[in-house]
């Protein structure tokens, strides 16, 4: 699907503000090709611009720029631009040209603006498949963007300049790249000679916006209100809950509402790979901090030498005396030392990629394997006792997010994992018009809780009221 972006994005046009920093016309009449105006194509202008300014302002542009210095590079762009006459042929308005090649050269080109207005428009990835091929995910919806980079080198300078936001380097020699633009932007990529060439970057910008992580957000569809309140009594009373589904089921905005929901004076450890996206730190009306909250990201470094990995944070976090840990997503041998931390009394809540609700024990069994050498039984069932609960979340044909299956397991036996159905989403019916489907489908509550997790509850705390709602004495054993 292909759609104007700028009926979404409305653009920023900052003004260009004079400053008392003298600038040597001088500089700019050395480099002055004719008096005469030049009309031409913006990659042409892009690279001209380019060498001006590395030739002449290196030192500005190589600095980590502070609101003077953009300020300068903005004049001297500007200062260039009228000196030498130059008109744009798709950019004629001079102060559009100007902001077009500044953030080009000193911020990331045309993605500036989507980043600026990702809560607005609800942007949720930027996915660049190539230079010439970007794709944004708005509201789960995948749109094709009418924007592109001019060349592979554009894209592969732009992808660079944000990657070295969090000191993150990807060359020939480097390909692939794990890096950070804020705490809740992350920036996957990968170059030559892991790719084609010609292709120049591809990357995978993820933005995880605050304002999705909302009880209303949730309950919109994505889950009943029963569904929500059982989630937050279990994560609130000591069960550990494990957010299984696939990519862009919305796991870590469910992860996140439920952490948000942790009263101020219990104690949370987060975990994360690379980024934070997590921003559970909470503020009382004078702005001091009302919640213990301890947020951690991984290190690596090129060598490997000084790498702090997943499994490193978890050991970390068992001395730090949580009383619960977030492990952002399951990727490796972190899997066994999380199990290992919930079934040492602590209450764990962690994401992973699954197939299904009850094939994520299986799942979590194969990274923890990474780590030791077990039998699949014997991890099967360490993993069943850590994780009692299991959500299951996917995004649907329509784009709709939804919890489609919460689960208790309750054991492991003969091979097969004993568990029960606690929630359920039911499809009914998938209605295609004009090559968009409608998902029709309707949710239910199946199952109460096993009555060793009733009582697991009330052991860790939970009031009765609470406890029955879950509880059904005529169904479980």
């Amino acid at each position: 699907m292909s759609i104007d972006l700028d009926s979404f994005i409305g653009r920023r046009k900052e003004e260009i503000k004079n400053i008392s920093a003298p600038v040597d016309t001088g500089t700019f009449e050395k480099f002055s090709r004719s008096k005469n105006t030049s009309y031409r194509y913006y990659s042409d202008i892009l690279r001209d611009v380019q060498v001006f300014m590395s030739n002449t302002y290196q030192d500005i542009l190589a600095s980590d720029m502070g609101i003077e210095e953009r300020r300068l590079v903005r004049e001297y762009i500007h200062q260039y631009i009228v000196t030498q006459n130059i008109k744009c042929i798709e950019c004629p308005d001079v102060s559009d040209l100007v902001d077009k090649l500044y953030k080009d050269m000193a911020e990331f080109s045309f993605i500036t603006d989507w980043i600026n207005d990702a809560d607005v428009i609800g942007l949720e990835e930027i996915n660049i498949n190539s230079w010439e091929d970007i794709e944004l995910i708005i509201n789960g919806e995948k749109i094709k963007a009418n924007q592109k980079f001019n060349d592979a080198q554009h894209a592969i300078d732009v992808i660079r300049r944000m990657l070295q936001v969090s000191n993150t380097v990807i060359d020939d020699g480097n390909p692939t790249a794990l890096g950070s633009l804020s705490k809740n932007i992350r920036i996957s990529a990968l170059k030559y000679p892991v790719l084609d060439e010609e292709t120049g970057i591809a990357a995978s910008i993820r933005i995880v916006a605050s304002k999705n992580l909302s009880r209303e957000k949730l309950s919109d569809g994505t889950a009943t209100d029963a569904m929500l309140e059982f989630l937050a009594a279990a994560i609130r009373y000591g069960i550990s809950i494990c957010i299984a589904g696939n990519t862009g089921s919305g796991k870590t905005s469910t992860a996140g509402w439920l952490l948000s929901t942790i009263p101020d004076d219990k104690r949370i450890y987060t975990i994360e790979e690379g980024s934070r996206e997590f921003d559970l730190i909470r503020r009382d009306r004078s702005g001091e901090i009302s919640n213990s909250v301890v947020h951690t990201i991984t290190k690596s470094t090129i060598d490997g030498k000084n790498d702090v990995t997943q499994e490193d944070l978890l050991d970390f976090a068992l001395r730090f005396n949580p009383d619960i840990i977030c492990v952002g997503e399951m990727r490796s041998r972190e899997a066994f030392a999380a199990q290992e931390a919930s079934r040492t009394g602590h209450t764990v809540i962690t994401t992973i990629h699954s197939k299904t609700a009850v094939g994520t024990y299986m799942r979590m069994t194969t990274l923890a394997k990474r780590a030791y050498e077990f039998s699949d039984d014997t991890l099967m069932k360490l993993m069943v006792e850590a994780f009692p609960i299991i959500v299951y979340q996917r995004q649907l044909e329509d784009h709709s997010r939804k919890i489609t299956e919460i689960i208790e397991g309750e054991d492991y036996q003969n091979g097969a994992v004993v568990y029960r159905t606690l929630f359920r989403y039911v499809v009914d019916e998938n209605i295609i018009d004009s090559d968009k489907t409608q998902v029709k489908g309707h949710f239910e509550s199946l199952s109460g809780v096993s009555r060793r997790l009733r009582d697991e509850f009330l052991q860790n705390g939970a009031p009765r009221k609470i406890v029955d709602k879950f509880f059904y004495e005529d169904n479980v054993t």
